[in-house]
């Protein structure tokens, strides 16, 4: 990341009313800096001269930085933009829980001119590469994800049968809903209510959780991140899976297919405010610690 910043690109759902007054107030102030705002050339937002539209898909390649205004699904959405670009990410709390999102909306001018000026802390976050092969061997679909990869049924009052594979030795049979697939990142996402440990970001792990399993016996379980995990679908008279990358569908999967799950060659960086500490944001997003003692000083 190259400091000044000369080029951002602002990335939310511009029709929610929090994430327009967000962005309103950005615009103006981004331009004073002499920052030139980047918006899709979709976005449902007031014309202005302060505003350059352009296809999401350039961001990566236009933007110098990307602000994301919403929440962590705004975030993660942003992320698979600019992932093999190197463009760091800002994210604006508009949202409800906000992990990713760590800046409120009245710090939001102070850490936008820190993330400008190079003030900010550098959060590298590891990514992985989900693959939808089909029984024959044709990769059908590819996504990298920041926080997780699901498999899902789709058929309701049915359970999926599938195995799992990691580093080409078997590991177990699944009968249930699903699976999740968690990098460090994504540990407080779906996993964690799979029953799957908080895992602290810079450790380099994945976290397996079965989904509602019908053996209770099949826990979750936690992998070094360079384990390439492997699902194969198995035979059984309309077995439909479906396969979600951070929220967005990948793909949908039969008997015989198989999803694969590997670390990405990319990263992404999260920009934080200075003396940002997980464990502080741990304590005020799950409610730890009430009526305990104040240890922040």
């Amino acid at each position: 990341m190259s400091f000044p910043v000369r080029v951002c690109a602002l990335v939310g759902r511009f029709a929610d009313p929090r994430v327009a007054e967000s962005a309103g107030a950005l615009v103006p102030h981004l331009a004073a800096r002499g920052v030139r705002t980047l918006v899709a050339d979709d976005a449902p937002l007031e014309p202005s001269r302060q505003v350059e539209r352009v296809p999401e898909r350039v961001f990566g390649q236009r933007a110098d930085l990307v602000i994301a205004i919403g929440g962590d699904g705004t975030l993660l959405y942003a992320a698979r933009l600019v992932a093999r670009d190197g463009v760091p990410l800002l994210g604006i709390n508009r949202g409800r829980l906000g992990f990713l999102t760590d800046v409120m909306p009245q710090d939001m001018l102070a850490s936008v001119d820190a993330a400008i000026e190079g003030r900010c802390e550098q959060d590298r976050r590891a990514l992985v590469t989900a693959c939808l092969r089909a029984a024959s061997g044709k990769v059908e679909a590819e996504s990298v994800a920041l926080n997780d990869v699901v498999l899902q049924k789709l058929a309701t009052g049915r359970m999926l049968d599938f195995e799992t594979w990691m580093d080409e030795r078997y590991v177990n049979t699944h009968a249930g809903d699903g699976i999740v697939i968690a990098t460090a990142t994504g540990s407080t996402a779906y996993a964690l209510s799979c029953g799957g440990p908080i895992v602290e970001p810079r450790v380099g792990v994945l976290v397996v959780a079965p989904i509602c399993p019908h053996t209770l016996s099949d826990r979750p379980i936690v992998v070094p991140a360079t384990t390439r995990i492997e699902v194969r679908i198995t035979e059984r008279p309309d077995t439909r899976a479906q396969v979600v990358c951070d929220g967005a569908v990948l793909g949908e999967l039969v008997a015989g297919d198989r999803l694969e799950v590997k670390a990405a060659r990319e990263s992404v960086t999260l920009l934080h405010p200075a003396g940002h500490d997980y464990f502080n944001l741990l304590r005020s997003k799950l409610h730890w610690g009430r009526g305990g003692h104040d240890h922040s000083r």
